[in-house]
């Protein structure tokens, strides 16, 4: 047996362990709640991720500023 029959075979049961694994723990969930009620409907939470995408988009414009210039 090859070596690289040997990481096929070792690659599909590792992938198949964990398919089981997660889909005994997908039927072990119990149905959720479907969460707390929003006290103001109107209410959009604004965090941390809104900010990272500006800082983000910044970056490019400046990036793409500087290879223009060149």
């Amino acid at each position: 047996m090859s070596f690289c029959t040997l990481t096929r075979q070792f690659a599909a049961a590792a992938a198949l362990l964990l398919a089981t694994g997660a889909a005994q723990q997908a039927l072990a969930q119990a149905p959720g709640s479907g969460g707390p009620a929003p006290t103001d409907p109107t209410a959009v939470p604004i965090d941390g991720g809104a900010s990272l995408l500006l800082a983000g988009s910044v970056a490019y414009g400046l990036r793409k500023l500087r290879q223009r210039r060149k």
